[in-house]
């Protein structure tokens, strides 16, 4: 069997049922979009980028065609953007993603990227997205000559909920390019007609267009009210009249129609339903909202106070779940809820969220507890739109105490009682079982994320205490226990990094601690990744005695192997050792933002790249010299890689696409010795071996 363990996937990004039209409405969108996939046509649009306003139900559409093409057989990826899942960077993720829903589905296709990754394993854990659509999506399609089986499409959904424009700039390029225009397959696009996507998408040929928003008003509501009339079939004195009435107010948009259903849906106390259709019937556009955020502010409103206490604590959970860096259900926000700072602030979260079920998913079941539409999210943060109810997201400290705090309280030695280091993490055949059992949601949670709800902390003496509890206590080699079984080792530099940061100006003792978990981690992260029990196995009897890690550790732990002789007594000054290369290395260089090390070697004639923190390879070599690579650097803003060599010439690479620019630069009698690029990028300074210094 062709094994893609180890290669990113977004596994809770794909279909969803749930989510799907109701039958029987959205019938010419959706005949036009399967008409469109099912063309034989060679010359019809690789692309079809369906858009409209926020509201306009482009989600449903997405997922309906999902289980459409399922049932059919030719789906072959759905993949959506969440604005709640922005702190996954997705988007690292999406090629990935695709390229293995694809190998599910093609078996030629499954066999060539077998064979690309099966040729450079540190294609696997690569995060860029030019080099996967090259590796993962362009090479196996060439391998099989460009050829699918069926009219396959990919779906990708809510691409504007990415995040930052900067964050969609590379899979834009991409769709775009004239690659994307030869696919076998064929790709849905989902998102708001948001400025950068719409300049990219536009100006493309082989990509077509299609606004929700232009669809005949009379269509929209005959849809609306098939929904409507099936929501409110059986709720008491809403008839005929009163449907008609809620189709007409929506405007065409069906998210102020769910949520008007949800509003008059007979679940508050005091008031019929009949009286919530009239109150909603006055609603009106006002103060510079539109109507789905006086919608929104109607049913805050119909629940919560707008001011006292009952608004402070509102706002106390609103912000624990706007603040969090990926949704949880309500149990984990519960537990993390316990471990606040104030006990006044550990109450159950019932209390403000049972009013809130129409905006919020989750309420009423044990699913993730997120806004049930994104447009609900913009609302919140802007003051303007949401008044009283405006939720601040800059101050982190309480998420920041309660993760520290849970740490604390429930890390503990081997806690998926793993009974063999002889094992390695994958070889156990249970282990997500035990991890599922043993390291509940909101531990896991704030084993990843303790540090970054750090950073943007104000400094608290009680912050600095519970850093200190953690770090300088077998607690740092729990958490990194926990942190090897979920497969994400390699963050604990950064949550350490961050937490040195957060610490200068205090606690030395502890920032001393935390600079030697960083080292820990550097020297040993390949050990702890490997196998989790050999943490205590091949790493912490080989801390360096002189650390101040070594004096608060090993006096812990009495069953440690003993170094008696060779040992380090002090952590060496190499940082992080590389391997890779088969032959002598002549040149490296770092990138200006120092997350990444260039390198020239006598091996193959290849340059390499390397991620600082995780020391892996990124993306393939580099080729194209015929003999040494003697010399390398990068770019001032890190894109471009210079290189020389000594078969006399001098190249210029793209690092994210991994491919030459233009031609080489020819003119050297003698090999290459030394290159540069200018500050502004615009000239090549080159030093061959027959004392000329050359500028390109």
């Amino acid at each position: 069997d062709l094994n893609f363990d180890g290669m990113a996937y977004a596994g809770d990004a794909g279909l969803n049922t749930a989510k799907k039209c109701l039958d029987g409405t959205r019938s010419e969108v959706l005949k036009e979009i399967t008409h469109w996939i099912t063309d034989y046509d060679d010359k019809a649009p690789r692309i079809l980028w369906l858009h409209g306003q926020a509201g306009r139900g482009k989600s449903a559409i997405a997922h309906t065609i999902a289980a459409w093409a399922q049932d059919l057989g030719v789906l072959g990826s759905c993949f959506c953007f969440a604005r709640d899942r922005q702190a996954e960077r997705r988007e690292g993720k999406i090629m990935t993603t695709i390229a293995r829903d694809l190998a599910d589905h093609d078996p030629a296709f499954r066999r060539a990227l077998s064979n690309v990754v099966s040729n450079n394993s540190s294609l696997k854990t690569t995060s860029d997205v030019r080099q996967q659509w090259k590796r993962f999506i362009l090479d196996p399609l060439s391998e099989i000559n460009g050829e699918m089986a069926g009219n396959v499409v990919v779906i990708i959904d809510a691409l504007d909920e990415s995040g930052s424009p900067s964050s969609r700039e590379d899979v834009l390029k991409l769709l775009t390019s004239s690659d994307a225009a030869k696919l076998p397959f064929r790709i849905l696009l989902t998102s708001r007609a948001l400025p950068d996507i719409e300049h990219s998408l536009r100006a493309a040929s082989h990509v077509k267009a299609t606004s929700l928003d232009d669809v005949p008003l009379q269509l929209v509501e005959r849809d609306i009210g098939l929904y409507v009339d099936e929501k409110l079939e059986r709720v008491p004195g809403i008839g005929v009249v009163e449907v008609q009435n809620v189709v007409k107010k929506s405007d065409g948009l069906f998210e102020w129609a769910r949520l008007a259903c949800a509003f008059i849906k007979p679940d508050k106390a005091g008031e019929t339903p009949k009286e919530r259709y009239y109150a909603l019937m006055a609603l009106e556009s006002k103060e510079g909202r539109t109507l789905l955020d006086t919608t929104y502010f109607a049913i805050l409103k119909g629940g919560i106070p707008q001011s006292g206490k009952g608004l402070e604590r509102y706002r106390s959970v609103m912000h624990q779940i706007v603040a969090t860096l990926e949704p949880l259900p309500m149990t984990a926000l519960d537990r993390m809820r316990k471990k606040f700072p104030n006990k006044e602030d550990r109450y159950d979260m019932n209390l403000i969220l049972e009013f809130m079920s129409p905006v919020l998913g989750g309420i009423t079941d044990y699913s993730l507890v997120r806004p049930l539409h994104a447009s609900f999210y913009d609302f919140l943060m802007d003051h303007s739109r949401s008044g009283v109810y405006c939720i601040a997201t800059s101050d982190t400290n309480d998420l920041a105490f309660a993760t520290l705090q849970t740490l604390r309280d429930e890390l503990r030695f081997n806690i998926c009682g793993l009974e063999s280091s002889y094992l390695a993490n994958v070889e156990v055949p249970d282990l997500l079982e035990r991890i599922n059992e043993n390291i509940l949601l909101h531990l896991s949670y704030s084993c990843r994320f303790w540090a970054q709800h750090l950073e943007k902390s104000m400094y608290e003496l009680a912050l600095g205490k519970l850093v200190k509890d953690i770090i300088g206590s077998e607690r740092i080699i729990f958490w990194l226990e926990i942190m090897s079984l979920l497969g994400v080792a390699g963050k604990g530099v950064d949550a350490l990094t961050s937490a040195v940061t957060w610490l200068l100006v205090n606690f030395e003792d502890t920032l001393a601690l935390a600079k030697d978990g960083i080292k820990f981690i550097q020297n040993f992260g390949g050990v702890m990744w490997h196998s989790t029990p050999h943490l205590y196995v091949s790493a912490l009897p080989f801390i360096p005695p002189n650390t101040l890690l070594s004096t608060v550790l090993l006096p812990k732990f009495h069953c440690l192997a003993r170094v008696a002789v060779g040992g380090l007594t002090d952590w060496p000054a190499a940082q992080l050792v590389i391997h890779g290369h088969t032959s002598v290395v002549t040149s490296v260089g770092f990138s200006p933002d120092g997350k990444r090390i260039v390198s020239g070697s006598r091996d193959k004639t290849t340059v390499r790249v390397w991620d600082v923190e995780g020391g892996v390879q990124i993306g393939s070599p580099l080729e194209g010299h015929t003999s040494w690579v003697t010399s390398v650097g990068f770019s001032p803003d890190g894109k471009r890689i210079v290189s020389g060599s000594r078969d006399k010439t001098v190249r210029l690479w793209d690092v994210k696409g991994g491919v030459q620019i233009g031609g080489p630069l020819e003119g050297h009698m003698e090999h290459v010795t030394s290159v540069g690029l200018s500050p502004d990028q615009k000239n090549i300074a080159s030093g061959p071996w027959d004392t000329n210094a050359d500028v390109w």
